[in-house]
């Protein structure tokens, strides 16, 4: 089994869509990066997802999608509407992602993995931690 063995950094850069045009975007994500040539986060992360799927975890639609290292900037889905009855809304990123298209936003040591229960907050806002596993450093 692969697994990660000694620090891992990312590099967040530059700015995308995840469906669709800029001009209709539902969500807008900065592109996660390995920093070395040892490409051991994504094959670490599928095991996870393997696993999860393997349980029966995993919605049969999506356990065929590659997985997509990603930092969520913008989703639609939270936006507050004013008619409820209305599917999820869509926003004009084309001059957020001009201005911000290139960024590099900087790199980062990631120390753990974290299992969130979606839908579900902790009192800071973030998806409620179901559990982490540790990354060693």
């Amino acid at each position: 089994m692969l697994w990660i063995t000694g620090r891992l950094f990312i590099r967040l850069k530059g700015l995308d869509c995840m469906r669709g045009s800029l001009a209709k975007a539902r969500v807008l994500y900065i592109p996660v990066e390995e920093i070395g040539d040892e490409g051991r986060l994504l094959p670490s992360l599928e095991v996870i997802t393997d696993a999860f799927v393997k349980a029966g975890l995993v919605l049969e639609k999506d356990a065929n999608q590659s997985l997509k290292l990603h930092a969520t900037v913008m989703n639609a889905r939270y936006r507050k509407r004013k008619d409820k009855r209305k599917k999820m809304d869509t926003f004009d990123a084309r001059e957020i992602h001009k201005q911000f298209g290139n960024e590099d936003w900087g790199e980062y040591l990631i120390q753990e993995a974290h299992l969130s229960q979606r839908f579900v907050f902790d009192k800071s806002g973030y998806y409620r931690c179901c559990a982490s596993i540790p990354f060693p450093g």
